[in-house]
């Protein structure tokens, strides 16, 4: 959650920021009132307080000078129901304001590029060339029917659209890549962990997934559970409500899990293959920083990533994303996107954000600064997401005849 202190006191600052990340005027101006209201609220219930302070010292005072009570004692009395409705008021403001402030974005670092959407990002560096074809390059849907890798059609009769199987060497190639991108992680130092993939509603809300994106999400009928949509929300809510020592930091954690979103938003986009399922694995990178060398350990994150790409031959592109693209949680976010040949573009692979405080201040993630407790920063990102690096393969491997190569790399885990 963003800093409402900050956002009080400097609020034409804060707002300039908040409108980089797309949030309209008109949402500023209520948070405004609802800081109004509050102030006024508190206002009043202090100064009812004040008042009943002062009556209850000269209760002891008429006590002492043994004088009559009754008047003294009805004013006490009066007000103190007069302070019900006062106390009930300031609860209503402050709650208003915190379910307003629980749906606000991070605010945007001051070096994220302005702009509206992805078509105003920063392409920071490109690594590797992309291979020129003799052929014309298929799609990874073409490949998988000559293959026989993906069935979409059963992936459908289970489920739903959006959803399918990988079969044979897709299925293996897929294990393959997990315990490629799990033991990669690991040599950096991040420990591997095993996660639930159901989390409940406290720890989505402390990531930033609720409440404001609870359409995306699959909840667990009669339930206080949703499936996670990634493995940042149970690796970064590890510690939620916790406070660290500073020797502890930087936590570097990995894992791999299926991932649950619905795509509410996504209607009539990618609706051919596996790049945008309702299910899809993925091996997740989370840090919890010491503020101070958060910024080295997602520069150190942005590139394990790109290492990992590097390693399999893949071809890609490090981009910056502009404010209007930034998610909602991220201060920072850099992008890699892979070359895919089929489709002869470049498409993300990766998204690797530093969130500041944010999700810290909601999670209640803290460490022990001498004496006092401060806020923790919090990093997350993918390394990789696993369907789509199978496409990747796919279409940067394959061979006239529709046949595809294995990545040296990937040849002792298969």
């Amino acid at each position: 959650m963003i800093d409402l202190k900050y956002l009080q006191n400097n609020f034409d600052e804060a707002s300039n920021k908040l409108q980089k990340k797309g949030v309209d005027t008109e949402t500023l101006e209520n948070l405004q009132t609802l800081f109004t209201q509050l102030k006024e609220a508190n206002v009043a219930l202090e100064s009812a307080k004040a008042e009943q302070n002062s009556m209850s010292k000269l209760f002891g005072q008429y006590m002492r000078e043994k004088k009559d009570t009754t008047e003294l004692k009805a004013k006490v009395d009066a007000n103190k129901e007069a302070m019900i409705p006062l106390q009930e008021r300031a609860r209503e403001a402050e709650e208003a304001l915190y379910a307003v402030a629980l749906a606000m974005p991070n605010f945007p670092d001051d070096s994220v590029p302005e702009g509206a959407d992805e078509d105003d990002n920063v392409e920071l560096r490109k690594v590797l060339e992309p291979k020129t074809f003799d052929f014309k390059p298929k799609e990874h849907w073409e490949l998988s029917e000559i293959n026989g890798w993906i069935d979409f059609e059963r992936g459908v009769k289970l489920a739903k659209s959006r959803f399918s199987v990988l079969r044979g060497e897709a299925s293996r190639l897929e294990r393959a890549l997990i315990n490629f991108f799990l033991d990669t992680n690991a040599q950096k130092g991040f420990i591997e962990h095993s996660v639930p993939f159901i989390n409940n509603a406290t720890m989505l809300q402390g990531t930033g997934q609720l409440p404001k994106f609870e359409d995306d999400l699959f909840k667990i009928e009669d339930e206080d559970l949703y499936l996670i949509p990634t493995a940042e929300v149970p690796l970064t809510n590890m510690y939620n409500d916790e406070i660290l020592t500073e020797k502890e930091l930087p936590v570097l954690m990995t894992g791999y899990t299926p991932c649950f979103r619905k795509e509410a938003g996504s209607a009539g986009r990618d609706t051919r293959g596996i790049i945008r399922q309702h299910q899809f694995n993925k091996v997740e990178m989370v840090a919890i920083a010491h503020p101070d060398k958060s910024d080295e350990v997602f520069d150190m994150m942005v590139q394990n990533a790109s290492d990992i790409l590097t390693a399999l031959g893949l071809p890609h592109r490090v981009v910056e994303l502009c404010g209007g693209d930034l998610g909602f949680s991220a201060a920072t976010t850099i992008d890699l996107e892979v070359w895919l040949p089929g489709q002869n573009q470049y498409r993300e692979i990766s998204s690797i954000s530093n969130t500041r405080d944010f999700q810290a201040r909601r999670a209640k993630i803290r460490f022990k600064d001498g004496k006092k407790n401060r806020l923790v920063h919090t990093l997350n990102g993918s390394a990789l997401a696993v369907g789509r690096t199978i496409v990747a393969i796919m279409e940067n491997y394959q061979n006239e005849d529709g046949s595809i190569e294995i990545p040296e790399v990937l040849k002792k885990y298969m």
